[in-house]
């Protein structure tokens, strides 16, 4: 008899339950009629993904003690966990807003499954425990996500998007892949723990694969000097699939960033803080000056991203559970304002039919004033004001690198949300301080059309982002106890 190992089909759970959705979608593409297809498989879409929310809770409350799942390739764990809510989370209301975006409908069923099949992707990539699984995820939501930039065949940014994108994004993980081939000629090993038993932290081979493995996940963490692809993706992806991508793609980097170096590299702590530490400082510059040049709202905001992703690799750079608390913290509130930011644009774009900047955002927030208050909330979110999440998110990112000793890094990220407010508060001042009147708009058809799941959406992200400064200890406990399933 042959040993099969021991499947925790629980812990599978959230992943199967947006396997299985995905497939129904995408046979609602063939079997529904026309006028159906979109209702059936935005349905079944979001049902995965209420589903997977409510697995991914009762796993976080059932497990206090963490184990390995299928031969330990899986973990199962509240780190796990906790990410796969902020995901299936982000996926929820990412259906939302897709829901009355303006495209061609030949291929919405493929369109929700490849959604639903991403997110299943993402929640077994953050809960990998051996850099073959880690690959594997990796693989089958970025190609998801090639996809879901290219679904609108009419718009051209979008099919130029998805191609930098997927060589890009193909570059990055060749890199990923190689530099995971040198950790195992190292140490023999591609299991997280193994690693970190094989003792061989001053290998050349082994630091050297570790340097091609933070570079790939910083390709998918938008992190600078490995940003190149997120501006031009982020602006030519259909505007719902971007809300996505900023949320969730990034969240699962981080996450996995933080597991991967902590539980297999922890003994070369000394070379990976220094190297985080540099990538965040280039991502903090690069974004942030970067933005400041550009009257584009989805480009701004792709920048924006780009300052974040260094905002966040600050608390991972500290080396620390509290480093860990305040990056869980962290992307708790950066999550919905992503979402909700790119859901107002969405709603811009529907009304007026063309990209939206600086200029035709003039007058939005009295014209919407729920969508306008919101975009209001998230600018002053991203830019650290308090009575937001970003406030305190800051804080506690800089908590962590202030007790790591790292003085500078903290005066560095002080000066970057200075510069920052230049473009946050500019577009503030645009949706309220401007008379659409001075610039002749009129939206498509005369009247902003109604969005009920869009609004929905957006004021769910509202409430988690004001919210989130109000509960911020029952939100560092829940991400104390994520962070205890890590070795420090």
């Amino acid at each position: 008899m042959i040993p099969r190992p021991h499947i925790d089909w629980f812990a599978l759970a959230p992943m199967n339950a947006l396997l299985a959705v995905s497939a129904i979608a995408l046979l609602s593409a063939v079997l529904v009629p026309r006028p159906w297809r979109k209702g059936v498989a935005s349905a079944f879409c979001a049902l995965g993904y209420t589903v997977a929310l409510g697995f991914a809770v009762a796993l976080y409350v059932r497990s206090a003690h963490p184990h390995g799942v299928v031969a330990d390739v899986f973990r199962r764990d509240r780190l796990t966990e906790l990410a796969g809510i902020i995901v299936a989370g982000s996926g929820l209301l990412a259906t939302a807003i897709s829901y009355r975006e303006r495209w061609r409908e030949d291929h919405v069923g493929e369109y929700y499954a490849l959604l639903a099949a991403a997110g299943g992707g993402m929640l077994f990539f953050v809960g990998a425990n051996n850099l073959m699984t880690l690959f594997l995820a990796l693989e089958w939501f970025s190609i998801c996500l090639y996809v879901l930039c290219a679904i609108d065949r009419d718009r051209l940014g979008g099919l130029e998007a998805a191609l930098k994108y997927l060589v890009i994004g193909g570059f990055g993980s060749a890199v990923l892949l190689f530099g995971s081939a040198l950790v195992y000629g190292a140490t023999g090993a591609i299991d997280f723990p193994g690693i970190a038993a094989a003792g061989r932290q001053h290998d050349a081979l082994l630091l050297f694969g570790l340097a091609m493995i933070v570079a790939g996940l910083g390709f998918k963490a938008s992190a600078a000097p490995f940003h190149m692809w997120t501006p031009d993706v982020y602006e030519g992806a259909p505007t719902p699939v971007t809300a996505f991508m900023a949320a969730a793609t990034k969240t699962v980097a981080l996450v996995v960033t933080l597991r991967l170096l902590i539980t297999a590299f922890s003994a070369d702590a000394h070379v990976w803080t220094v190297a985080l530490a540099a990538i965040a400082v280039c991502s903090l510059v690069i974004g942030n000056f970067a933005a400041l040049a550009q009257r584009g709202v989805k480009r701004m905001l792709a920048y924006s991203s780009i300052s974040h992703a260094g905002f966040m690799l600050i608390p991972i750079a500290a080396d620390s559970a509290l480093g860990a608390r305040a990056l869980l913290y962290y992307l708790v509130p950066y999550t919905a304002m992503s979402l909700g930011s790119f859901a107002v644009v969405a709603a811009r774009e529907r009304e007026l039919g063309v990209p939206v900047t600086f200029e035709n955002m003039a007058g939005f927030g009295w014209e919407r004033p729920l969508l306008g208050i919101s975009m209001w909330a998230f600018m002053l979110g991203f830019a650290g004001f308090p009575l937001t999440g970003g406030f305190v998110g800051k804080f506690y990112a800089f908590a962590a690198a202030y007790r790591h000793g790292w003085t500078w890094l903290v005066i560095v990220g002080v000066l970057a949300t200075l510069v920052s407010l230049y473009y946050y508060l500019g577009l503030i001042r645009a949706m309220f301080m401007r008379r659409s009147e001075d610039l002749q708009l009129a939206p498509i058809g005369g009247s902003p059309p109604r969005d009920a799941l869009l609004q929905g959406a957006v004021f769910a992200c509202l409430i988690v982002t004001v919210g989130s400064f109000f509960a911020v200890q029952p939100l560092i406990d829940l991400a104390k106890h994520a962070s205890s399933s890590l070795p420090f």
